[in-house]
C-alpha cells in the first residue's frame, strides 16, 4: 500500500450502500499483493496506482469498487477492450455490465464494480455506484488513434472484439501467433486486433504502430520468416489451408490480415483500412 493523495472524489455512499473501512492504495509493485493472479494484465498497461473502496448494507452482499489508474487513456480502453463482451451501459466512455459485475473506462481510469453475492436492488446500486465514480473523474481523452482506421461492420466487423494492445503475451491469448514475439511488441509500440465475419469464416486484422519505420520492417520480416520462411513475396503468405494472409508495412504501421477466405479477400480488407488511414492523413502512413 502506499500513501498517495487520490485524485478523484470517490463516492462514500450510494443506493443504501455506505463505505466501509479505510480505503486501501496500491501501487503497480503492490498489486500482487491485492489480487491473486490477474495483475500482469494491468502491468501490461502501466498501471500506476490502484484505489479499493468497500461497501456494506444490512442483508445485503457487500460491494466493491476498483478504481485503477493507468499510463494514459489509450491504456484504459486497453484493459477495458481486453475482455469486452457484454452490452454498453452508458457509463463513462465505454461500459458494460454482466453477470454482477460493471466495467468501465473513463480518461487515464478503468474501473471495476462488483458485488459478493446476489441480493434484492444489488444491479441497481452497482450501477448508481459506477455512474457516481464516472461523474467523479473529470479527465476524459479519446480511444486509441488505431481503432478509428479498423473498417466498419459494412466489412463484417465484430465491434466486442476490437482489443488495443502493447504485449505479445497478450496478444497470445486472443490470436495465437508464436510463443517467441515475431511482431517485436514493447510498451512502446501499440497494437490493434479485430474480428471480422466474411464468407462465414472468422478473419483477423492486426495493426502495429512502431516507434520507427525501420521497427517496423523487422517486424514484417520477422512475420513472414515465421508464417512462411520460403515466401519471396513479404506481402503475401500462405499457410497450408488456402486460407488469405496479407502482412503490409506503411511506415511505422504494420497491417496484417489473418485467415481470409481467399488472398483477395484479404487484400479488399486490407486495402479498406489503408484508405482510412489515407483520409485520415497520418503520416505513419505514407510509403
Amino acid at each position: 500500500m502506499t500513501p498517495m493523495e487520490p485524485a478523484v472524489a470517490l463516492p462514500d455512499h450510494v443506493a443504501g450502500w455506505t463505505r466501509e473501512g479505510d480505503e486501501l492504495t496500491y501501487d503497480a509493485r503492490g498489486l500482487f499483493t491485492y489480487m491473486d493472479g490477474g495483475a500482469e494484465l494491468y502491468l501490461a498497461y502501466g498501471v500506476q496506482q490502484l484505489r479499493v473502496r468497500k461497501f456494506a448494507r444490512p442483508n445485503q452482499p457487500p460491494i466493491t469498487l476498483e478504481l485503477y489508474r493507468l499510463a494514459s487513456a489509450a491504456d484504459a480502453y486497453g484493459v477495458f477492450s481486453f475482455e469486452r463482451q457484454d452490452d454498453s451501459q452508458g457509463i463513462g466512455q465505454g461500459s458494460e455490465f454482466g453477470g454482477g459485475l460493471l466495467r468501465f473506462w473513463k480518461g487515464p481510469h478503468f474501473v471495476r464494480v462488483y458485488a459478493d453475492g446476489e441480493g434484492a436492488d444489488l444491479d441497481a446500486a452497482l450501477l448508481a455506484l459506477g455512474r457516481a465514480t464516472a461523474d467523479a473523474i473529470r479527465e476524459s481523452g479519446a480511444e486509441p488513434t488505431l481503432v478509428g482506421a479498423l473498417p466498419g461492420q459494412d466489412f463484417g466487423l465484430v465491434e466486442k472484439s476490437v482489443r488495443y494492445l502493447r504485449s505479445h503475451v497478450l496478444l497470445n491469448q486472443r490470436l495465437f501467433l508464436a510463443h517467441e514475439n515475431i511482431l517485436n511488441l514493447t510498451p512502446k509500440t501499440e497494437a490493434v486486433l479485430a474480428q471480422y465475419a466474411r464468407a462465414e469464416q472468422t478473419v483477423h486484422l492486426l495493426l502495429v504502430r512502431y516507434p520507427s519505420a525501420e521497427g517496423s520492417g523487422e517486424a514484417a520480416a520477422s512475420f513472414v520468416r515465421s508464417y512462411h520462411p520460403d515466401s519471396g513475396d513479404i506481402d503475401v503468405v500462405k499457410r497450408e489451408s488456402q486460407k488469405g494472409t496479407l502482412v503490409r508495412q506503411r511506415g511505422t504501421l504494420l497491417l496484417i490480415v489473418l485467415g481470409a477466405p481467399t488472398v483477395t479477400d484479404a487484400e479488399v480488407l486490407l486495402k479498406a483500412t489503408e484508405g482510412k488511414l489515407f483520409r485520415r492523413r497520418s503520416p505513419e502512413t505514407k510509403d
